[in-house]
Formats: structure tokens, sequence, C-alpha cells
């Protein structure tokens, strides 16, 4: 399965140097135009500052910096604690030790800081029909994930395919985001698929994002979040994911 949860034994040779950079953060960061493009293209996301709200993925390695590579796609929320990120539960469902997240994470730099995973929250017995699942962060220097780099509203009951959606995320064999504008359709009366190529493994967990800047599906579900890199899915949220958040974002 493409993005069946796997931590790498070795690290990429573009990740040699990464450990030592996540460590700082940028003093700048460009903003580019956040245009959606044509429907169903995949290209390398741009640079923005909505953008930064999706993140990275790590096992926590000494000092609570990244370890090895990227693994997972996750998001940043909106909650009163404004602590609160989105990813799949097969991407925090019993992984051993400490993990990170890293919002606007690109070729080994994290300029809006590595935030450690403080607790998880997912349903007790998951399957493909409830594969969502909520982290809350850490606070650092006194400040929460989402006063750095805001959230957007997590919305559970919107229609499949009412609106196009852009998803984004990262594949474990890039250092870049890769994004996609797209149309979600129904797969059965849980699961929603959206066709973007080149979504492989590492991108579960990704938002799907309308135009209203809601996030409305979260790449997992069926297969894990897809078989082939072509075709992705979502469990259709529901009552369940609302409550989960609920008790994510009040806990």
């Amino acid at each position: 399965m493409k993005r069946s949860f796997r931590i790498p034994v070795t690290s990429r040779p573009a990740l040699l140097g990464a450990v030592v950079m996540l460590a700082l953060t940028s003093a700048s960061v460009a903003v580019a135009d956040e245009g959606t493009g044509p429907l169903g293209v995949t290209a390398l996301a741009g640079v923005s500052a909505r953008g930064a709200r999706v993140g990275a993925l790590f096992r926590a390695g000494r000092g609570g910096r990244p370890k090895g590579g990227h693994y997972c796609t996750a998001s940043v929320v909106h909650s009163a604690h404004r602590d609160l990120v989105v990813t799949a539960a097969h991407c925090v469902a019993g992984v051993p030790g400490d993990l990170v997240f890293v919002p606007g994470y690109r070729n080994g730099w994290a300029p809006y800081g590595v935030w450690k995973v403080a607790a998880r929250v997912l349903p007790e017995r998951w399957d493909e029909d409830s594969d969502v699942a909520f982290a809350r962060l850490g606070a650092r220097g006194g400040k929460r994930v989402e006063d750095v780099v805001g959230g957007n509203r997590f919305v559970a009951g919107t229609a499949t395919g009412a609106t196009a959606v852009t998803v984004t995320g990262y594949p474990d064999s890039r250092e870049v985001p890769i994004s996609c504008t797209n149309k979600p359709v129904a797969h059965s009366r849980t699961q929603q698929r959206i066709a973007c190529p080149d979504f492989t493994s590492g991108t579960s967990g990704s938002p799907w994002i309308n135009g209203d800047g809601q996030v409305v599906g979260v790449l997992g579900g069926h297969e894990r979040g897809g078989s082939t890199p072509n075709v992705s899915y979502s469990v259709v949220l529901g009552r369940g994911a609302a409550r989960l958040y609920t008790s994510a974002a009040t806990g």
C-alpha cells in the first residue's frame, strides 16, 4: 500500500545535513501567489502564509530534533488552545517514541520551528472509515503553533464534491511539498476519493482544503489513502470526526 506507515532505516543523502538545518529558523520566508491552476495537475507547492500550516511529521531524536526522514503529513487546524494538528490515524497509531511536527518544512529547513507532539487523539478502535487523528503540540517560547502560522477550520458534514479542494502533502521521496486541486467524488457512503497524480508514500494525513480555507478531508481511509499514486482517498468527515475534533480541541 502506497501510504503504509514507514520509517526509513537509512537516511537519504539529501537528509544528511537536514538534521542540523532543522534546528535553525529562517529570518524571512518568501510568499508566493496561491494559484490553483488546472484541475487534476500536481505541482510543487508554492511558499505562502497559508501553505505554512501544512507540515511534515518526523520521529523525534535527541533534543527533540527530527530523526530520519519525514513519513507523514499533518496540518494546523483552529482550536481554542491554538495547539492542534490533524493527520491520519495510521500516521500516529502505535508509533513508538516521540513525534515532532515541522510546519512549512522545505529542504531540511524549519522556518516556523520544530513542535513536539504532546498528545495524540484518535479513535480507540480506528479502521479505514475512521482514519483521522489529531495531535496537540507543546508550546515554543511561550507561543502555540497557531499563533505562529494560523490554522484552517476543521469542518465535518460537508457534501463530497460540493467544491474543488486542494490537497497538499509531503511524499517521503521529496523534501518539498506537492499540491493538486480537483473535485472529490464519492467512493462509498463513508469514503471519498480524488484524482491527483504522484501522491505517494508520505502524503498520508494531507489536508483537503476547500476555497473557504476549511479542511473537509484528510488523506487516508481506504487502503490507507490508496494503492496507486494517482487516486487518493479520505474518510467522509461526519459525526465521528466531529466528536473526535471536539475531544481533541477541548481535552
